[in-house]
């Protein structure tokens, strides 16, 4: 029986415990013996790397987070740490990896591939929605509704009390959680580092918006556009005229019970993941598209600047 490994790298999401518990029924289903490593490609430097068993994934599918931990890794940045951490996954006999993450994890598979062989698979795991390849990344669908709930029960203040609310999503520099949070919660006003924008444009459209009865407004922020949710909150009360509130959403976007859409992605990614290693698939990212899963190279992926879907900006010049 062969030896095959998991591990989660950069933010958590809601997705990978159902993915880390099909890993485990998947692996053993296809005689092979699956192995953790613990705390990410910290855990590859320093031999955090035990079997798995059936018992170490019951009661997980409905958790957020990560069972086997995550990490951001600097020293797998220089080649002495993957050298150790290639000698550990010799200990055990690995030689397969599934790796959970985002284009900062895939590009150091990238080079820990070139240098050392170790076939793997990687499942784009990241809120941001990304990863250049895919459409759909595991555990967006959870943060989206997180947000939505969020953006549901702010909306009650606002429409109770007249104000305006600036609320910020995450998503670095990508605005595709803001962008279909504003599309899905019907916000007058969405601001995403894609697309310049001037806050003067939306002055007098708003001010007639107020005269012809509205008496509150929903903005949604990404995090990385030009201006902070405090300049906009400022903006609606000195321009626009409607006390303000922010509200930084924050952490609470990457946790929380999986969705029934992200539990049955991590069951999907996962397997074409292993099956994928097993029929010579040896440096692929699996991604989803219109067309279904597919194996791309991790080069393809790694290498290459996500853009978001035109038909999504487009509809963000309707908003």
């Amino acid at each position: 029986m062969k030896n095959i490994a998991i591990l989660c790298s950069g933010g958590d999401v809601s997705g990978m415990n159902p993915a880390i518990k099909h890993f485990v029924e998947h692996s053993m289903k296809n005689n092979l013996n699956p192995y953790f490593v613990y705390n990410g490609y910290e855990g590859l430097i320093d031999n955090k790397i035990q079997k798995a068993t059936y018992e170490d994934v019951a009661g997980i599918i409905n958790k957020g987070g990560t069972k086997i931990f995550s990490s951001r890794s600097k020293r797998f940045m220089q080649k002495k740490y993957r050298v150790q951490a290639k000698a550990n996954l010799d200990k055990h006999n690995i030689d397969m990896l599934v790796v959970l993450g985002g284009d900062g994890s895939f590009r150091g598979m990238e080079v820990f591939y070139k240098e050392h062989g170790v076939k793997f698979c990687a499942i784009p795991s990241t809120i941001d929605n990304d990863i250049a390849g895919t459409s759909y990344c595991l555990g967006v669908d959870t943060a989206l509704n997180v947000i939505r709930n969020a953006i549901d029960s702010i909306r009650d203040t606002a429409s109770s009390f007249g104000r305006a609310f600036v609320i910020e999503t995450m998503g670095r520099e990508c605005g595709y959680l803001a962008l279909v949070s504003a599309l899905t919660s019907g916000a007058e006003l969405c601001l995403i580092p894609e697309l310049p924008y001037s806050l003067q444009e939306y002055e007098k459209n708003f001010k007639q918006q107020m005269q012809d009865g509205r008496h509150y407004f929903i903005a949604i922020v990404s995090e990385g556009i030009k201006d902070e949710a405090k300049t906009v909150a400022e903006w609606f009360e000195e321009k626009i005229g409607i006390e303000s509130r922010v509200s930084v959403l924050g952490h609470i976007q990457r946790g929380g019970n999986p969705t029934v859409y992200d539990r049955l992605m991590a069951y999907k990614f996962v397997s074409f993941a292993i099956d994928g290693l097993l029929n010579n698939h040896t440096d692929s990212v699996i991604c989803f598209n219109e067309g279904g899963f597919s194996y791309r190279n991790i080069q393809e992926v790694a290498l290459k600047k996500y853009k978001l879907d035109s038909e999504l900006l487009k509809s963000l010049k309707e908003i």
